[in-house]
């Protein structure tokens, strides 16, 4: 039976990924995603798992790289400059093609910015980050709740594509404290016949790399993980649509934006503005085909974000300039208010008035 228990979304993240089999974390401490490595700190060592602060954020997402060649569940923590200094070993545990978490709190940027709530890592996350044609499986949470229900999941994508996963929250979630329920069930741990584990003179040896000196040779490689890719874009998208039957306007969210957004929606109702809502759970892949859809039925989008706009470049393309779209935003760790978006929804229903 699944407990409930008062957790801050940073703690949850930590817990969700010990019961889902993760027992090394490697990281190093910033603000606002401290506390996943402190709660990591004081966990591991009592499940017989391994806790490391490695000396830089180079040398963690390394040494997640080294562990999960092995066929083990491993993750790494840290907020948007962390990431960043992660990104060249995310493409190359991408190019071995090997299964990882990476959970990026976003603060507000560039550069050291601040240590408030951002979403503007979008375009790091979704578009690759670091160099080469590769992909990361990214999930945004909306809640405390997504924060533990979606690290198992991200752990269950990543060992089934063999490839890297990223949770994409932001500062709010990870410091907001709200009930969570754990569930107790095992892991789903699978079978990984290519991992280094040794061979016992039992196999062939298993090679862990990213290096093809034959350029035919690394487009095969590429191709064919594009198919991959190809496949987790036909299964894998997830999102949550808001009062979407009847709606003209169409608000696009996701993370802490999309709580804000669907009190708009609601008082957007009250005043007979019909307002719906879809919320991106999947941000890569995208969910491109609703939002299609859904422009064939609205009068206009507004993409709802915490930065100077990234996620309306993947709204605009994917409703393929059917309507137009607008941008409804706050950046430098300020979060829009409901009014703001109710605000321009009323002006825009006004013009097409």
């Amino acid at each position: 039976m699944a407990e409930k228990v008062l957790m801050k979304g940073n703690e949850a993240i930590a817990e969700a990924a010990l019961r889902a089999g993760c027992r090394h974390y490697f990281g190093y401490p910033i603000t606002p995603q401290t506390e996943l490595a402190a709660y990591m700190a004081k966990r591991m060592p009592k499940i017989g798992g391994v806790f490391l602060q490695a000396e830089s954020e180079i040398s963690a997402i390394n040494m997640v790289y080294g562990v999960s060649s092995t066929g083990k569940r491993v993750m790494t923590s840290s907020s948007s400059p962390g990431v960043s200094l992660k990104q060249e070993g995310i493409s190359y545990i991408a190019g071995a093609d090997l299964p990882a978490l990476i959970v990026n709190v976003q603060r507000g940027g560039p550069g050291l910015g601040g240590i408030q709530p951002s979403q503007s890592d979008y375009f790091q996350a979704t578009k690759g980050g670091g160099h080469g044609d590769y992909h990361l499986i990214v999930l945004t949470p909306a809640s405390v709740q997504e924060m533990a229900d979606l690290t198992a999941l991200a752990f269950d994508l990543a060992d089934k594509y063999r490839m890297p996963s990223m949770l994409l929250a932001d500062g709010t979630l990870g410091q907001m404290m709200e009930p969570v329920e754990l569930p107790e069930e095992e892991p789903h741990i699978i079978e990984k016949p290519w991992a280094v584990t040794g061979t016992e003179m039992k196999r062939e040896h298993n090679i862990i790399n990213s290096l093809y000196l034959v350029p035919e040779v690394l487009e095969k490689s590429n191709e064919e993980r594009f198919e991959r890719y190809k496949k987790i874009e036909e299964e894998e998208v997830r999102y949550e649509e808001y009062m979407m039957d009847d709606a003209e306007y169409c608000l696009v969210a996701f993370g802490i934006a999309a709580r804000v957004a669907k009190n708009a929606v609601v008082a957007l109702r009250q005043q007979g503005i019909k307002a719906g809502l879809i919320r991106p759970i999947t941000v890569w892949p995208f969910p491109k085909k609703v939002i299609n859809e859904a422009a064939d039925k609205v009068k206009a989008f507004v993409s709802v974000e915490l930065s100077m706009g990234q996620m309306i470049e993947d709204v605009k393309l994917a409703e393929e300039c059917k309507k137009p779209v607008y941008l409804c935003s706050r950046s430098g760790g300020m979060i829009p208010d409901p009014e703001q978006i109710i605000t321009l929804v009323k002006e825009l229903e006004g013009g097409n008035n």
